[in-house]
């Protein structure tokens, strides 16, 4: 599957330290072969899935149609869901 990126979550990757953007992109790159692994979890009241990594998170969409993930949210677990 394809994975893209929305803008600000691009920004938010910028942010990070580089060894917790380089675990980040690690996450991101195993979505490919398994979208809903990885201790994936589908979110409640909406279609996206998330990622734990710690104390930070990864909001995914995962359109079966395009065979596209598209990467909405990383942030600390506090911030992400706001």
């Amino acid at each position: 599957m394809k994975i893209d990126f929305v803008k600000s979550s691009e920004k938010e990757l910028l942010k990070l330290d580089k060894k917790l953007a380089q675990r980040v992109l690690e996450k991101i790159s195993l979505l490919g072969s398994d979208p809903y692994g990885q201790n994936s979890e589908k979110l409640s009241g909406g279609k996206g899935y998330r990622i734990r990594l710690g104390d930070w998170r990864i909001i995914y969409i995962v359109n079966k149609e395009t065979r596209t993930i598209t990467i909405i949210k990383i942030g600390h677990r506090r911030e992400v869901y706001r």
